[in-house]
């Protein structure tokens, strides 16, 4: 499904390659995310069972904004203007300067390679900007293909929660992967 955006002046990009550019969480996208997140392979991939209605979903919007975590629109700038094409979040735990990542990709846009560069961008904000020390996510253990993307990103393996999810109606276990700051290498877009 192609994304809806209002027509107007090009979105703020915070940090941006040719191809793939992070910007703010936004409100009038709240119907694009929303779509997003009822397909069925993401369902799958988060482990959740029920998809959820748009009012529910913009009353979680309205929360989102207020809180304290860190969002991005993701946009794909492959055909040159940036579409959104995903959202990527840090849960900081400000305390220790840590924080977990989750990534949601546009269906479409999905096994190009976007949701790698999202995530090093991220990644990049989170070392450089946000001064963490460690960003850590949970897969589930049967998403080869988010796997693959989390490794090239530059995360590797730090356990295991046995039986912790669900993949097409089987139980699972989880995968936890993790990166440090001092392991982010690499081009930053932050750093000179």
């Amino acid at each position: 499904m192609e994304a809806t955006i209002s027509s107007g002046p090009d979105p703020i990009l915070w940090l941006a390659t040719d191809t793939c550019a992070l910007g703010p969480y936004r409100a009038d996208l709240v119907e694009t995310y929303w779509r997003w997140e009822q397909d069925p392979a993401l369902l799958v991939g988060y482990g959740r069972q029920s998809p959820e209605s748009l009012e529910a979903r913009t009353e979680g919007m309205n929360h989102q904004l207020r809180g304290e975590n860190i969002r991005f629109t993701i946009y794909d700038r492959t055909s040159g203007k940036p579409v959104p094409a995903g959202v990527a979040t840090l849960l900081p735990d400000h305390a220790v300067r840590t924080a977990e990542y989750i990534v949601m990709i546009d269906p479409q846009a999905r096994g190009r390679g976007l949701g790698t560069q999202a995530t090093r961008l991220t990644l990049d904000y989170a070392f450089h900007i946000t001064n963490l020390r460690m960003v850590w996510l949970k897969v589930l253990a049967p998403n080869t293909p988010a796997i693959r993307a989390y490794e090239r990103a530059g995360f590797r393996d730090a356990g295991l929660l046995r039986n912790a999810g669900y993949w097409l109606g089987q139980v699972c276990d989880e995968r936890i992967m993790d990166t440090l700051a001092e392991e982010f290498t690499g081009h930053s877009l932050v750093q000179p």
